[in-house]
């Protein structure tokens, strides 16, 4: 996997890789992360995929990590 850039933002941190001809944009909260995948033919190149990361977006990626670390949370107090 080759890593093609970090992803500034103000949400959590994000970084661009490239493998098997995909995007893969992995974001990190603490000890959580969510991973996902971009074929490079749905895209015209980096650039694109960083158009698509937008306030939103990451809105969803935020609600997502408090979601998962709920549900985690939950399962360690059993």
């Amino acid at each position: 996997m080759r890593f093609v850039k970090e992803i500034p933002n103000a949400y959590c941190k994000t970084s661009l890789y490239m493998f098997n001809n995909k995007y893969i944009i992995k974001f990190e909260a603490g000890l959580l992360e969510q991973v996902y995948k971009v074929s490079e033919m749905d895209v015209s190149g980096d650039e694109e995929v960083l158009e698509m990361m937008t306030d939103a977006f990451y809105a969803k990626v935020i609600q997502r990590f408090k979601d998962m670390a709920e549900d985690f949370g939950n399962l360690l107090e059993y």
